[in-house]
C-alpha cells in the first residue's frame, strides 16, 4: 500500500522559530508553542527521535490517514518532509476513526500502533503496521490486530521495553464490553506484534481529578526507574491531565510493584502569563545534542468543552533528586521558549 508524499490539503504555517533582533546567529533563537499550526488540530501527538531526525505520527483527513512528519529539529517539525503511510479501509473494522498512532523502532524494524474501528466506538481495537526497511519513510505493511485473549475494546497501546529486550504492551481498555471505565492494562509481548500473556490491571481510576479515565500510557526511562505517564480524566474537558505510574524493580506484570501518584503530574495551568487546558497524551524525546528531556503533549488555550483545537506543544522538563520527573506546568502558548539545546548548530547546517 503506497500513498502520496505530498502534505495534507492543509497550507503549511510559517516557522515558529524567532531571532533576537540584531543577532545574526541562532543562539538566541526562541519558539513559541503550538510546534504544529498547519492543522487546526493535532491531538495526541507522537515524536521521536532517531539517528539525527525527529519523526511525528499524526492522524489526518478526519482520523482517516496516518501521516509521518520529518525534521531535524523539534521546533521545525511542521515545515518538515511529510508522507502518508496508511489509509482506513472503504468497510470493515479498520475503516474509521483511527487513533493516535506511535512510531517505535525495535528489532530492526519501525512499528506504527494505532487503534481503529467500523465506526462505532465500541469496535475499537489495537492495530500495528511494519515498515518494509529500517527507514521510517519506507512503506508498511499491514500485520494485523494486536490484543490478548479477552480481545475486547483497547486504544493508546504502546511498548515497553526492558534492558534485556523484554517487550511489554501497556494500553487503555474496558474492563468488560461496555463503556463507562477505562483502565490501563500491561501484557507480554513474544515479538512487536504479538501478545503472548493475559492481560494485567495496571492502573484503574480511583482519585477524583482521574474521573473515570485512564488512558494514553506513555513510557519514560529514568536511572534505575521506569515510569509510565498517563492521561487522566475525560479528554474533551479542560481537566485533562496527566498521572504517573512507577516502576523500581520486580515482577513488571505485578501491580504491587507500581506506585501510583497520588496527584496530577502535569495539569491545567492559569497565570498572568495566559493559560493552558486539556494537557494530555505525551510523548518524550531528548534534545538534539541529548542534553535536555522534553514533554510533547496537546493542550488548549481555552477552557471550553470539545476535541476540535487540541494542538501539540513541547516544553523542556527536569529531574528531582529522588530521580523523578518534575513536568512542571504546561507554558501559555504566548510565552517565548529558548530552542531545544543544540538546535542553533542544527539551524547552522541547514
Amino acid at each position: 500500500m503506497q500513498f502520496s508524499h505530498n502534505a495534507p490539503e492543509q497550507a503549511l504555517a510559517e516557522s515558529t522559530v524567532v531571532f533576537t533582533p540584531g543577532s545574526d546567529t541562532a543562539e538566541h533563537a526562541t519558539f513559541t508553542n503550538p510546534i504544529v499550526t498547519s492543522q487546526v488540530s493535532s491531538p495526541d501527538p507522537w515524536l521521536v527521535y532517531h539517528e539525527g531526525y525527529y519523526y511525528f505520527a499524526v492522524m489526518a483527513d478526519g482520523d482517516k490517514e496516518i501521516w509521518l512528519w520529518k525534521s531535524p529539529t523539534i521546533s521545525g517539525i511542521d515545515s518538515g518532509e511529510k508522507k502518508c503511510v496508511w489509509r482506513v479501509h472503504p468497510t470493515g473494522p479498520l475503516s474509521a476513526l483511527a487513533w493516535a498512532p506511535e512510531l517505535h523502532f525495535l528489532n530492526g524494524r519501525w512499528y506504527i500502533y494505532f487503534a481503529v474501528c467500523d465506526g462505532n466506538n465500541a469496535t475499537h481495537r489495537m492495530y500495528v503496521l511494519e515498515s518494509e526497511t529500517a527507514d521510517a519513510f519506507s512503506d508498511y505493511r499491514e500485520k494485523g490486530q494486536i490484543t490478548d485473549d479477552t480481545d475486547r475494546w483497547a486504544i493508546d497501546g504502546t511498548p515497553l521495553q526492558l534492558p534485556n529486550g523484554e517487550l511489554y504492551f501497556l494500553w487503555s481498555g474496558w474492563p468488560g464490553y461496555e463503556d463507562g471505565l477505562q483502565n490501563i492494562y500491561i501484557a507480554p509481548m513474544s515479538n512487536p506484534w504479538t501478545i503472548s500473556g493475559p492481560r494485567v490491571l495496571l492502573s484503574t481510576p480511583e482519585y477524583g481529578w482521574e474521573g473515570w479515565i485512564n488512558e494514553g500510557p506513555q513510557v519514560l526511562y529514568g536511572e534505575g526507574k521506569i515510569f509510565v505517564v498517563y492521561s487522566a480524566n475525560a479528554s474533551w474537558t479542560a481537566d485533562y491531565c496527566l498521572g504517573m505510574l512507577t516502576y523500581s524493580g520486580g515482577d513488571i506484570l505485578d501491580p504491587v510493584t507500581w506506585q501510583k501518584s497520588g496527584v496530577p503530574v502535569f495539569q491545567k495551568y492559569e497565570g498572568p502569563e495566559g493559560n493552558a487546558y486539556c494537557v494530555g497524551h505525551c510523548s518524550f524525546v531528548k534534545s538534539p545534542d541529548g542534553t535536555e528531556d522534553w514533554i510533547i503533549y496537546h493542550g488548549k488555550d481555552g477552557a471550553a468543552k470539545g476535541w476540535v483545537g487540541r494542538t501539540a506543544r513541547a516544553q523542556r522538563f527536569g529531574w528531582t533528586a529522588e530521580g523523578n520527573p518534575d513536568f512542571g506546568h504546561p507554558v501559555p502558548s504566548s510565552v517565548a521558549l529558548p530552542l531545544p539545546s543544540g538546535e542553533a548548530q542544527v539551524l547552522k547546517q541547514l
